[in-house]
């Protein structure tokens, strides 16, 4: 049955888009090139995982706060105008997440950064704390690894 009543979940549907907001922001602030920032925006127990096997993809596995920062900073240093991080949709369900985002960026070597990713985050206390990223990882490897 229709009804335009809200909901007895409305927190919860705020919380949702809060999420959603605090998940888009840290895209957004490594988009202006502000690395501290989007860091400041994870949790410090955050665990972070990326696709790929370790020892084919030097950046594949789980990392903590200190090590995704050093990542993200070693990404953004050789691109000649930043790293583009965009969102195309955002879904959200309790204190989960799920994004599709895309990413460029021009390599000061000629090569060409452009991937898509599926991440899903699980945001506490108005931080991420938990990152499960899928990306193309022979990609990945390509542009930034192959020698």
């Amino acid at each position: 049955m229709y009804t335009d009543e809200r909901p007895d979940n409305v927190e919860a549907e705020m919380g949702i888009e809060q999420h959603k907001q605090v998940a888009s922001e840290f895209f957004a602030r490594v988009t202006a090139n502000d690395v501290s920032g989007a860091v400041g925006l994870l949790t410090d127990d955050v665990s972070w995982w990326l696709a790929g096997k370790p020892a084919l993809l030097p950046v594949a596995g789980a990392h903590n706060k200190e090590r995704i920062a050093r990542i993200l900073g070693n990404m953004v240093a050789p691109l000649k105008n930043g790293l583009t991080l965009t969102v195309k949709s955002a879904i959200a369900e309790g204190d989960k997440v799920a994004l599709e985002v895309v990413s460029h960026g021009e390599l000061a070597n000629g090569r060409t950064y452009d991937n898509e990713h599926c991440i899903v985050m699980t945001i506490r206390g108005g931080k991420i704390a938990v990152v499960r990223e899928y990306y193309d990882t022979q990609h990945t490897f390509a542009t930034w690894f192959q020698q």
